[in-house]
């Protein structure tokens, strides 16, 4: 059945529960992940949305996966339970590769 009949049906006085029943089931994706997952609008200017896209693009991934990539390791500084913090380790690698003025 489609859609004009369907509506043609409906206005008719023909039951709701009716048309459910004789519709096919709808075929809905398989999930990527067994994890949960909660999904959140986040409004972003143009471009940078744009230098996300390129960089998701350039490592193959979708730009989703970067963002949540990101907000991973973002906490992953704020953890306080390690030994050191990821923030000062990587601080004190981006101090290293800096040349030193003679």
């Amino acid at each position: 059945m489609n859609r004009a009949e369907a509506t043609k049906r409906f206005h008719g006085g023909d039951a709701l529960a009716e048309l459910i029943d004789e519709s096919q089931p709808a075929e809905l994706p398989t999930p990527d992940t067994d994890v949960p997952m909660v999904s959140r609008s986040v409004r972003l200017p143009l471009e940078t949305y744009e230098r996300v896209r390129a960089a998701a693009d350039a490592r193959g991934i979708g730009v989703t996966t970067l963002m949540r990539q990101w907000i991973e390791a973002g906490l992953a500084d704020l953890d306080d339970s390690a030994t050191v913090s990821l923030a000062d380790v990587r601080r004190a690698l981006a101090a290293l590769s800096r040349p030193t003025a003679a």
